[in-house]
């Protein structure tokens, strides 16, 4: 089932109000409800199916991403609650048939990457293990609760879930010592496969847990991903609180409070680097045997998300020490042209900026003057299309990456929610 426009928003008053702003209205009517209109699918046995737009597979990530600005509405509506349960349903039942996948089929197809070296299921369309796959549905899940009390999808599967996630995390603390999972793709860019017969680089112990490929679905350079493990913090906070406050399970809370101290240690003792212009400021990976890699990329989990994940505050004086070095010319994916500056990814070509890191800045920053210059930006580099894109070049909007990219369009639509319900629309653009 595809809803449609009128069966979704017939009762958004934000439609009204943003009468005066005919340019924000259109990419609010366009963006916020992208996702229900193309990439949702509710299907027989009550579970959703969100593929991600020009690709016909779900991401664990990308869905939840597509799908969170929908929360607010679930409070009252049973069409969002149905939703949004049946993503949260579907991802638990797909980490069950594999934890390291990070994209799947709706059937058993064997749809995808099948031809990677990798252990293979006909439910799985690519295999890359990324640490913020298993974060996102429980975020999810956890935002839903806080925000409508509603707990029908903490059933036991749920539950068994999360223990599954702790110990997986766990193992792969120690990846040279104790994981089985390897990953190979052959004529590929070296980007789309793992060093050392799929093993990936070598890497020391950290506390902080082992991620194969960052969210770009990229292999990392180093293998203890920052962000992610710093989104790994946060969701092991919530499973505490799930743990205790829905499930009472006083073990499962332990286990999750203490993977969770051991990798916010490992973020300490090993993610900071004193920056010479910037202070002290996060790496984006490393290895635990002295190699840094100080970047930063558009995809979520990044640095530049940091207040997003819900890490640290904004105001946190080395989120800001980074905040700064990762929006200028120091960060390597950091692009400024004729048409835009911002934040990139090496997952597509040199000059390309994201949309996701442009709203991503506003979303994370406190600074009117900022915010509005964004909300410029973003809103003419659209090609004239109406949407987000994923990547597009500095100098000529024109060439972009991906016509239709859902996470991008839902990413945007929620800046615009949050900016109304703030009642900041004297920064919306009138041109």
């Amino acid at each position: 089932m595809i809803l449609s426009f009128e069966d979704i928003a017939k009762d958004d008053e934000l439609i009204a109000q943003l009468a005066q702003w005919p340019v924000m209205s259109k990419f609010y009517r366009n963006c916020f409800y992208n996702t229900l209109e193309t990439t949702t699918e509710v299907l027989e046995d009550n579970t959703t199916f969100v593929f991600t737009g020009d690709i016909p597979a779900m991401w664990l990530r990308d869905s939840s991403a597509q799908v969170r600005h929908y929360i607010p509405l679930a409070i009252t509506d049973e069409t969002y609650q149905k939703i949004v349960v049946g993503l949260i349903k579907r991802q638990i039942r797909y980490i069950q048939i594999d934890p390291y996948a990070n994209a799947f089929n709706k059937e058993p197809n064997n749809q995808g990457h099948n031809g990677d070296v990798t252990k293979s299921n006909p439910w799985v369309w690519e295999r890359k293990y990324e640490v913020d796959s298993l974060c996102y549905p429980i975020q999810l899940a956890y935002l839903y609760w806080k925000t409508t009390q509603k707990t029908e999808m903490f059933d036991e599967l749920f539950k068994k879930t999360m223990h599954d996630i702790i110990a997986l995390w766990t193992l792969e603390q120690r990846h040279e010592e104790h994981s089985n999972y390897t990953f190979q793709r052959f004529n590929c860019p070296k980007s789309d496969t793992l060093e050392r017969n799929g093993l990936g680089t070598p890497t020391g112990y950290t506390g902080m847990t082992w991620s194969a490929f960052r969210p770009s679905d990229d292999a990392c350079i180093y293998h203890y991903l920052i962000p992610s493990n710093m989104f790994a913090v946060v969701v092991l906070r919530y499973m505490e609180e799930i743990a205790r406050e829905v499930y009472g399970d006083a073990a499962l809370e332990n286990d999750a409070r203490k993977l969770k101290e051991t990798i916010d240690e490992g973020i300490k003792a090993f993610g900071l680097v004193n920056h010479p212009e910037y202070g002290e400021i996060y790496a984006y990976e490393t290895d635990g045997l002295g190699n840094y890699n100080l970047m930063d990329d558009a995809n979520v989990p990044s640095l530049l998300s940091i207040p997003y994940m819900g890490y640290a505050s904004a105001d946190d004086p080395v989120y800001q020490n980074t905040r700064r070095f990762i929006l200028s010319s120091g960060n390597p994916q950091y692009y400024s042209g004729k048409a835009a500056k911002g934040i990139g990814s090496p997952h597509t070509p040199v000059g390309y900026i994201w949309h996701i890191s442009l709203v991503m800045q506003a979303l994370t920053s406190k600074n009117d003057d900022e915010i509005k210059e964004l909300l410029q930006t973003i809103v003419s580099t659209d090609a004239g299309t109406g949407f987000m894109h994923e990547g597009f070049h500095v100098d000529n909007p024109d060439e972009y990456t991906r016509p239709w990219f859902a996470w991008a369009n839902s990413l945007f639509g929620e800046l615009i929610y949050k900016l109304i319900k703030e009642g900041k629309q004297y920064l919306f653009p009138q041109v």
